[in-house]
């Protein structure tokens, strides 16, 4: 199947966040000495690795290209460096960074969902059920931050 111009531009975005996401989780992993933590981020890590496999799969299938890291994720790898500047590297503000992140990515995906691209029925199914999977990691992260909240 040969894909569209806007279909590319739109795969090549997803590829990029997800690509964004796993080096932001493997910063996160490095400012925290939380087991659990690491565990949590290194899973959201490897999700976003798998995405990134199949997406770039209809692309290079559709005769698309890989790209690099999007503005968006930049941003958003910036955040959690600010944040860890300012606030520490406390489980809370560090969830707080990943949430923000995770609201980034689904962003992206609803954007991409929800843009008058055509798409094959394939390509929108797999989108739709990348970004349920990353709805509940981000219901994950933000479980785990709201835990902190409670005085122990």
């Amino acid at each position: 199947m040969q894909l569209n111009e806007k279909l590319q531009e739109a795969l090549s975005d997803l590829v990029r966040i997800n690509q964004d996401r796993v080096e932001g989780y493997k910063k996160a992993i490095a400012l925290t000495d939380d087991t659990d933590l690491k565990a949590l981020f290194q899973r959201m890590a490897d999700e976003s690795r798998t995405y990134i496999d199949q997406l770039n799969s209809i692309l290079l299938d559709g005769g698309g290209d890989v790209g690099g890291s999007s503005v968006y994720g930049k941003l958003y790898r910036n955040w959690m460096d600010v944040k860890a500047t300012f606030s520490g590297r406390d489980r809370q503000s560090l969830l707080s960074s990943c949430e923000y992140a995770e609201d980034a990515a689904q962003r992206t995906y609803e954007d991409v969902l929800r843009s008058s691209t055509p798409m094959p029925y394939s390509v929108r199914e797999l989108i739709a059920n990348q970004k349920g999977a990353l709805r509940g990691s981000h219901e994950t992260v933000r479980t785990y931050r709201d835990l902190e909240k409670i005085p122990h």
